[in-house]
């Protein structure tokens, strides 16, 4: 029993680290879209300055969201596998997949398969 406790202590770290290397992430794109945009060129439209900080904090936003889901589903499938945590995982992977499609499109302009159906329209 005490290697069962010890090997879910080990999973439950590796979960939080995921879910920490996520943070970093958002935190890592924030500080660095926003130190970008502050060494935008005037010369250049401020519009163009706008879009470029937008698109560069959503992609942070987006990989961080990618490890959370990760690190929630390490923690709780070997951790606490109960039928109310992985409910309760489902709805927050649910919700953090709405999240990362509308961040894709707002980021990119376009759906994420639209890359996938362009490319193979092109190949033909």
């Amino acid at each position: 029993m005490m290697q069962i406790d010890a090997y879910k202590d080990i999973i439950a770290t590796a979960g939080y680290a995921v879910e920490s290397a996520g943070v970093l992430a958002i935190i890592g794109g924030f500080i660095l879209s926003t130190a970008r945009f502050l060494r935008f060129p005037r010369r250049l439209s401020t519009k163009l300055a706008y879009i470029d900080f937008r698109r560069n904090l959503g992609r942070s936003l987006l990989l961080g969201l990618e490890f959370l889901i990760a690190g929630d589903m390490i923690r709780t499938v070997v951790v606490s596998a109960t039928l109310q945590n992985i409910l309760v995982l489902a709805l927050i992977i649910i919700i953090r997949t709405f999240l990362g499609i509308t961040l894709h499109l707002e980021v990119e302009g376009r759906w994420p398969w639209q890359e996938a159906a362009e490319k193979e329209n092109n190949s033909e």
